[in-house]
């Protein structure tokens, strides 16, 4: 039997979730609306009872053509003629209720560990259901709490170890706010999600055919945010993404004009210490800066076709709370969103904020120095000292090359590890900038205000994107680091010390843009970029 996993009900009979609602009625307004496969779970109700109420939603599904699974209850799904079972770690095994059920029914198993899942799909499993992915009310004996990257990290392994083929969904408080985030973010490259299963977003819905209706068309349609980086990652052909140094910074000149004439709302969540000096560089590219704390505020700003700068400058339960409602405000309508993970490595608290928001939220850039990427990274943790890189890591541009296109492809976002070097990826094209002075590191805020001129360039290279004629967020990223690098380079130049440099930096930007409009374009001349092919 074909199966289409794409929207995945599990039913609930609880009161905290059914509420006065008939669980038949919800079954089939469900179907009507777009649910592909439903699964009756019901851990209450005695074995007589059990079997009338799945003889009936087999009637209702089998009337759609949507395939009928019963959870554990092997004895129910053959009473009611089901069309397979889904069986948990604690329920039969695989064997056994492929002998009782015979090989044409389908079986599916809860995994939340790379060893069940590998176990289960050695078993014969004909799909899989990876998590929890967040906490839920549904399931009060949840075993793990494994994240998107956790269901990413088992799909990857399936892959290597010859599982491709076994269907898999996501399972754990998936909902409208999360479900396209959800499936980018947990898929993995080469193998993807096949959909995912839901319970109280739909049986606790007041309207569940609408509902259901809407949720399948989240899962079939590209999300708000999604871009031209994305599609790139995600096929195996060439793109029609430039590659070539010299292709790239052709464009950057056209880019840097638009956003002059576009003036992008530039929202900060940053720091005290360099919103003046931050709100002072929006304004010399030719943005529009707003310095806005309050979570509560995005929804508003988020409609604005700006970008958001989220400098975790300070990491507490107040800023972290506002943190998740900005970027689910600015992801939900598709604005680009540059993070900028400061001080990642420095404590424990720090990394798992980091863990946090990686969790709840898409990034279109993430940047930070050398430290700060591996934190993110998750595969190697350097001890900083305050927000400063750790230096001493013995990292090649070469090695930096690959930790920025790993976490690229993992993220599904584009990647700045900051340096004497910087080093740029989209998971596909890789790339080394070596402009840029020291004077940068002798004031406070230059990074944070590289992630506002980040955030100025990726706005309008969304905007454009939406017109069809841009959403290549490594293009603005890098036309972002040349404007701000050569500026401070020129900078440098004309002063003693770093007293003088900020206002004389400021200055530069503010030139560099004056002078698009006379025609004086050079400054591009003075880009150093490399390609490198890791």
């Amino acid at each position: 039997m074909k199966v289409d996993y794409s929207l995945y009900l599990v039913t609930d009979n609880t009161k905290a979730i059914l509420g006065d609602h008939d669980i038949l009625e919800v079954v089939e307004k469900a179907v009507k609306g777009g649910v592909t496969i439903v699964q009756l779970r019901d851990k209450t109700s005695e074995t007589k009872d059990l079997i009338a109420i799945a003889r009936a939603l087999k009637k209702i599904c089998s009337k759609h053509n949507v395939p009928f699974l019963v959870n554990d209850r092997v004895d129910v799904a053959l009473a009611a003629d089901a069309d397979g079972v889904h069986i948990g770690q604690d329920d039969m095994n695989i064997k056994d209720a492929r002998k009782l059920l015979g090989p044409d029914k389908i079986i599916g198993v809860t995994a939340s560990s790379l060893e069940e899942a590998l176990t289960a799909a050695q078993a014969g499993a004909d799909y899989l259901g990876l998590g929890t992915v967040y906490a839920t009310p549904t399931k009060a004996n949840s075993k793990s709490i494994i994240g998107t990257s956790g269901v990413r990290h088992i799909l990857g392994q399936l892959h290597e170890k010859g599982f491709s083929a076994v269907s898999t969904v996501c399972i754990g408080g998936v909902n409208s706010s999360n479900l396209q985030r959800v499936l980018l973010q947990a898929s993995h490259l080469s193998k993807p999600l096949n959909g995912v299963a839901v319970v109280s977003a739909i049986m606790a819905a007041e309207d569940p055919e609408a509902t259901s209706a809407n949720l399948l068309n989240l899962v079939r349609s590209p999300a708000p945010f999604h871009s031209r980086n994305i599609a790139a990652l995600s096929s195996r052909t060439s793109t029609e993404l430039p590659s070539a140094p010299a292709d790239l910074l052709k464009l950057i000149v056209p880019l840097f004009a638009a956003l002059a004439e576009a003036k992008p709302l530039c929202h900060n969540m940053t720091n005290l210490v360099v919103q003046n000096f931050a709100a002072n560089i929006a304004l010399a590219l030719g943005g529009s800066p707003i310095m806005a704390q309050s979570g509560g505020e995005a929804a508003d700003l988020a409609k604005l076709g700006g970008s958001l700068l989220l400098n975790q400058g300070s990491v507490t339960p107040e800023s972290l709370a506002n943190s998740v409602v900005a970027t689910k405000a600015y992801n939900s309508v598709g604005g680009a969103i540059v993070f900028d993970p400061v001080g990642a490595g420095a404590t424990a608290a720090r990394r798992a904020a980091v863990k946090s928001m990686l969790g709840q939220s898409y990034f279109s850039v993430i940047k930070g120095n050398e430290s700060e990427i591996l934190t993110v990274l998750g595969e190697q943790v350097i001890i900083q000292h305050g927000v400063d890189s750790a230096s001493g890591s013995g990292l090649t541009t070469e090695d930096k090359a690959r930790v920025v296109k790993k976490l690229a492809a993992r993220e599904r976002c584009v990647i700045l590890m900051t340096g004497k070097v910087d080093v740029l990826s989209d998971g596909k094209r890789t790339y080394a900038i070596s402009n840029g002075d020291a004077m940068l590191g002798e004031v406070t805020g230059t990074g944070c205000t590289l992630g506002t001129t980040i955030g100025a360039f990726v706005a309008v290279e969304k905007r454009r994107d939406k017109e069809g004629k841009g959403g290549d967020m490594l293009l603005a990223t890098l036309a972002a680091c040349i404007v701000f690098e050569i500026a401070a380079e020129r900078a440098a130049k004309k002063v003693n010390g770093p007293g003088g440099f900020v206002p004389m930096f400021i200055d530069e930007i503010y030139g560099l843009r004056k002078n698009l409009a006379k025609g004086y374009t050079g400054f591009v001349d003075a880009a150093k970029v490399e390609l490198i092919d890791v």
